[in-house]
């Protein structure tokens, strides 16, 4: 366990804030969930803090001791064994961490009276340590959640016919039968068939692709309503949905430099806190000191040079600002998380679901000259086409007709070809909604469809994915923090992706974007640090291998919500700066409170060493440097700290 203490508040899932209506389409991540209690971490912290908590009021109204000593002892036992096994063990290994120093520094301050400072220096200690593990625990439940994507069984197609096979066993060069709806058991390519798949988990991509013989097809994503027969490429083990998972392991192994500085300094510091505590024991009593006064120094020592105040230097800060961006929306995980995010200097968007709202909408409707139809009439009977149709583009047609409150005739004779369109007869006549020709697929940066009445042109749709209405004003911002224009990150086409890149003012755009090509991408930055901004599976990887990651939360998948190290809940982009500059703010107080705290514990293990330290007036100014900084800290939670208290750090 670091000085950092790990703040996680529980799973975070698309619940936070339900989606738009509409019918599913692409896979989702089985909800697997760690419960709290199932931790033995979390089940001995709370013993620990109920049983200091009961400890408090018998012993701050002057209650007789046997009122509340054994429920100290408890507090002690339970939160303390652990930690302290640990250290016993690291001993072992011939290394000093500061978990062992900071239970001897209770059990020293136990010692010499001050039972109530000991007990909530462990149960801080345990606590930290259960929010830790739950953190653990929850992000391997996501990893385990993604690879149930692939389906357990593929059929496959034999001599003799089709045979249900398990996927993980299937071979190179197999021909495997996909059913409508159902996943694709590996990844391959179409060797017959037409049908569209939905592989938003993989490519980011929001609408369905049409997929026909020399296509490439991943494992885990889901079929549409045809017939497919896909000759395997790629061994189970290789396959994207595989890889994003090592992907995901790896990265999240990784420790940051900080980290590793931070453990460097802990063991340092660790070491030299008890040997200095066995020198001012041993040296005064080697010299005359009688062995009562050497042992009060010694703990007095102990005490004022305990990292408490160090702790809490860098805790207040940053959990406030974790309390303040939750208030507004955004969750931030750890401490740690918060930390990094003030460290960007790059940021990198995803598009589908993150700069756009992952949606397609109707943005025009053109009625044919010579047809007899306005807008509302063209649209009407587009609709009701559409109605029976489960298809994306129709839902969104539906749903702007709906908008118009139009009245849709009754459909009959409905039937869809995939990549094709439907047909459906409406009001006695044959309408057909599908693609256009080329001369008429003029619209560069929108899906086109095209309305025929009796095979006649009757009109044209356009249809887009639409731009959130913050997403020039947060590029703006975050070029402004950062000095540099964000990079965009898309598996969508590169038509669709220069066109939200013009509409938002970024310049440096990268298209057709695998899992693996969007972390290859961030490591290219390898000399920044980046803040990568995702929501779907295929950003679990680079929110993972990136210095930081924030997640949009509204429909973000679950993997993508548990690697990023903050969660934008309510989906305003604006949010995403806003935390960066509090970030910021809160690691200038850190600094401050890092000075503050060293000070006090310079002067007062000084005063212990060249003259006599009373032990009441080192309690008390060890107390009097941790109750300061905390002070100082808790200035984040107020909300103006939210508007404008980040600015100055740009």
């Amino acid at each position: 366990m670091s000085l950092h203490v790990f703040l996680y508040g529980g799973r975070v899932s698309s619940t936070l804030a339900p989606p738009p209506a509409a019918a599913p389409s692409a896979p989702a991540l089985p909800r697997r969930r760690t419960r709290v209690l199932a931790l033995p971490e979390a089940r001995w912290a709370l013993v620990a803090t109920v049983a200091f908590l009961l400890a408090l009021p018998p012993h701050l109204g002057g209650a007789p001791g046997w009122t509340y000593a054994p429920l100290y002892l408890i507090a002690y036992a339970a939160g303390g064994w652990e930690p302290a096994l640990e250290g016993l063990r690291a001993l072992r290994e011939k290394t000093l961490d500061v978990d062992l120093l900071m239970i001897v520094a209770a059990l020293g301050a136990a010692a010499i009276g001050q039972v109530l400072d000991g007990a909530l220096l462990v149960v801080i200690f345990a606590t930290s340590g259960a929010l830790e593990a739950l953190a653990t625990a929850r992000t391997a439940d996501s990893v385990r959640g993604l690879l149930d994507l692939a389906p357990a069984t593929a059929t496959r197609i034999a001599a003799d016919g089709e045979e249900q096979v398990p996927a993980a066993q299937l071979a190179l060069g197999d021909v495997l039968l996909i059913r409508p709806g159902e996943r694709i058991g590996a990844d391959g390519r179409v060797v017959d068939g037409i049908s569209e798949a939905d592989q938003a988990t993989i490519t980011g991509e929001p609408l369905p692709v049409v997929k026909t013989p020399g296509d490439e097809v991943f494992a885990g994503t889901l079929n549409g309503t045809g017939v497919l027969r896909v000759r395997v490429e790629r061994d189970p083990a290789d396959s994207v949905i595989a890889r994003i998972v090592t992907l995901v392991e790896e990265a999240s192994r990784t420790k940051a430099p900080t980290q590793l500085f931070i453990e460097k300094v802990e063991q340092r510091y660790a070491v030299g806190v008890v040997a200095a505590t066995l020198a001012v024991f041993a040296v005064p009593l080697a010299f005359g000191e009688d062995l009562t006064g050497a042992l009060l120094r010694a703990m007095t020592f102990m005490i004022v040079a305990s990292p408490c105040a160090v702790v809490l230097a860098t805790m207040p800060p940053l959990l406030s600002a974790i309390a303040t961006a939750g208030r507004h929306g955004v969750l931030v995980k750890s401490a740690v998380a918060m930390e990094r995010l003030g460290e960007i200097d790059t940021a990198a968007l995803d598009k589908t679901g993150t700069l756009t709202e992952g949606t397609p909408e109707v943005t025009a409707v053109r009625p044919a000259p010579g047809s007899g139809l306005d807008e509302d009439a063209l649209l009407a009977l587009t609709a009701a086409a559409e109605h029976p149709s489960e298809h994306p583009l129709a839902r969104a047609i539906v749903a702007a007709a709906r908008s118009r409150g139009l009245r849709l005739a009754p459909a009959d004779d409905f039937t869809a070809k995939p990549g094709h369109g439907v047909t459906a007869t409406v009001d006695g006549h044959i309408i057909t909604v599908g693609r256009p020709d080329a001369h008429l697929d003029d619209d560069t940066h929108h899906t086109v469809v095209l309305v025929e009445r009796g095979g006649v042109p009757v009109g044209t749709l356009s249809l887009a994915d639409r731009l959130r209405p913050d997403a020039a004003e947060t590029v703006a911002a975050l070029t402004a923090l950062t000095g540099t224009s964000p990079v965009l990150l898309t598996g969508d086409n590169p038509r669709a992706a220069a066109q939200v890149a013009a509409d938002t003012g970024i310049t440096d755009v990268r298209a057709r974007l695998l899992p693996e090509d969007k972390v290859a991408a961030v490591l290219q930055l390898a000399d920044r640090k980046v803040l990568f901004v995702g929501d779907g599976v295929n950003d679990a990887p680079a929110l993972a291998a990136a210095h930081s990651g924030i997640a949009m939360g509204r429909a973000g998948s679950d993997l993508a919500l548990e690697t990023a190290d903050a969660v934008v809940v309510r989906d305003e982009l604006a949010a995403i700066p806003a935390v960066v500059r509090l970030s910021r703010t809160a690691r200038r107080m850190v600094t401050q409170n890092l000075v503050i705290a060293g000070t006090f514990i310079i002067a007062l293990v000084l005063w212990d060493l060249v003259g006599h330290l009373p032990l009441p007036l080192g309690v008390a100014g060890h107390e009097g440097s941790t109750v300061l900084v905390g002070i100082n800290g808790l200035r984040l939670l107020r909300d103006s700290a939210w508007r404008s208290g980040g600015s100055r750090g740009a």
